[in-house]
């Protein structure tokens, strides 16, 4: 009787992942499909290049500033509740986004998309930390790893071969009734497995929250644009620092915080998540400058630098899983430091281009980073969370997702400020040294050095990352971890 109960659940455990995995490489994947779209999008609405950004930097941004009110959500309302409003949204979003006649609904079916979007990872990791015990959550963070590197994997090949074949359009009509399936598994499948409570809304708390991560996002997304001296970049990011104090301010001296701050008393949890904003960092660099290599200075199509980035990208979605039952068996520690090993690796390999560098040569390089990454990006994530005592897990879930958000916008901005600085500086030095160069000749000459001083910067952001994971503590395993994170905070941190 008692095994066949158990079976029961391990069954209904794998039903409840499925359908949230389901619906999260789906919001992943609607949320990386458009990157080789913009160009469509330019033509097709007569709209500049700065314009066409709002599609991912407004997308960015209502993630970002919904994902810190993630953990009251996750309080307020049952797992139902919240992953089919998601996936309604999602769903609205789509249609919306699909029968668009101008940018401006356009616009507006991607902020409604991404209003479903900013929930799910965080419900996702705080799920898996509920109903799996903490000797298998290695696996369980695993198969979100898989979900989180095969969608972008497959995202800019699926999206180059439909606007090739058909139109734009289909990439948001695709996702139409692969939503309603999942909305379908989930009316009938989905069960709440966290109590709910009736927490206050912490109003003010929110609006800190949305101006202050909304001031920092936009700030960061267009420095590297508008430049850093420019009065509106300027004004986001002094303003939304201050309301982010504020905000924090708030949450520490809060009884019942909105987005508990007191997980960073834990010392695991704080190394792990500065390690975390780090390797975020190095992901969204490398995101940036090898496409931009790729078709601004060589000349590839955006369909080439996909397929040029596939088949790392399809290593690191196998290769999740069985990081996932690695760090069960050995824990965080020494995956990470491989993984490291890997990603500082990768990035010395392309510190040095130039016009002769193959585009074998990049497949290989790339196919290295990503598995390095995939030792790397969910190990640090599941050892911070497991660190935690069980009542913090939603916050630490919701405090991950939003400190990788402003460190992708961070990376972005940061990386793409030093190219072009770096660029800037070795094209005043080629024209000095070398009159008879051509003004294209100049230009894809300063702007392949530039990406090159870029990638050093990454190295650097690496070795960092290195040493921290040296002085990681090492995690307890299996029952004596469950039992140290069922104590207070107090005793759980000593």
């Amino acid at each position: 009787m008692s095994q066949r109960i158990q079976n029961e659940e391990k069954s209904n455990r794998r039903v409840l992942l499925f359908i949230l995995l389901s619906g999260s490489f789906l919001s992943v994947l609607n949320q990386t499909i458009l990157t080789v779209a913009l160009p469509e999008f330019m033509g097709e609405f007569d709209i500049n290049a700065t314009t066409v950004q709002w599609l991912t930097t407004g997308y960015m941004l209502v993630n970002g500033i919904l994902i810190p009110v993630t953990a009251y959500l996750m309080n307020r309302f049952t797992t139902r509740q919240l992953f089919i409003s998601s996936m309604l949204f999602l769903l609205l979003g789509s249609i919306l986004a699909a029968s668009s006649p101008n940018f401006s609904l356009l616009l507006t079916g991607r902020l409604v998309q991404a209003s479903g979007a900013g929930i799910i990872m965080p419900l996702l990791m705080a799920v898996i930390y509920e109903i799996f015990p903490i000797n298998n959550r290695g696996s369980a963070m695993g198969m979100i790893g898989l979900t989180m590197a095969f969608a972008p994997a497959i995202a800019p090949s699926l999206a180059g071969i439909v606007i090739e074949h058909v139109s734009w359009r289909w990439l948001f009509i695709g996702m139409i009734p692969l939503l309603c399936i999942v909305i379908l598994l989930s009316f009938k499948y989905l069960v709440n497995v966290s109590e709910t409570s009736k927490p206050q809304a912490d109003i003010p708390g929110i609006i800190y929250s949305t101006l202050g991560f909304g001031g920092i996002l936009y700030g960061f997304s267009n420095a590297s644009g508008s430049g850093w001296g420019n009065i509106v970049v300027l004004s986001c990011l002094i303003g939304g620092g201050t309301f982010l104090v504020l905000f924090c301010t708030r949450q520490l001296k809060s009884s019942n915080p909105m987005l508990d701050l007191r997980v960073f008393s834990n010392k695991t949890y704080l190394l792990t998540t500065i390690i975390n904003t780090l390797v975020t960092i190095i992901m969204y660099a490398d995101m940036i400058l090898v496409p931009l290599y790729l078709q601004s200075s060589m000349g590839y199509t955006p369909l080439e630098s996909g397929l040029l980035l596939l088949p790392g990208a399809l290593l690191m979605a196998v290769m999740s899983p069985i990081t996932g039952r690695l760090f069960d068996k050995f824990g965080p520690r020494i995956l990470m430091l491989t993984g490291l090993v890997f990603v500082i690796i990768a990035m010395w390999g392309v510190t040095n281009l130039s016009v002769t560098t193959s585009y074998t040569y990049l497949m290989i390089r790339t196919i290295v980073l990503r598995l390095g990454l995939s030792l790397l990006v969910m190990p640090v994530t599941t050892a911070g969370l497991n660190a935690l005592p069980k009542k913090w897990t939603a916050h630490g879930s919701a405090v991950t997702n939003t400190v990788r958000q402003v460190a992708g916008a961070i990376g972005t901005t940061l990386v793409v400020t030093v190219m072009t600085i770096s660029s800037s500086h070795h094209l005043t030095k080629l024209m000095q040294s070398d009159p008879s160069f051509s003004q294209t000749q100049l230009t894809q000459e300063s702007s392949i050095l530039g990406t090159s001083d870029a990638f050093i910067y990454i190295v650097f952001v690496g070795i960092i990352a290195f040493i921290l994971t040296i002085f990681m503590p090492k995690q307890k395993s299996g029952s004596k971890q469950e039992i140290s994170n069922s104590q207070s905070p107090s005793r759980a941190d000593a």
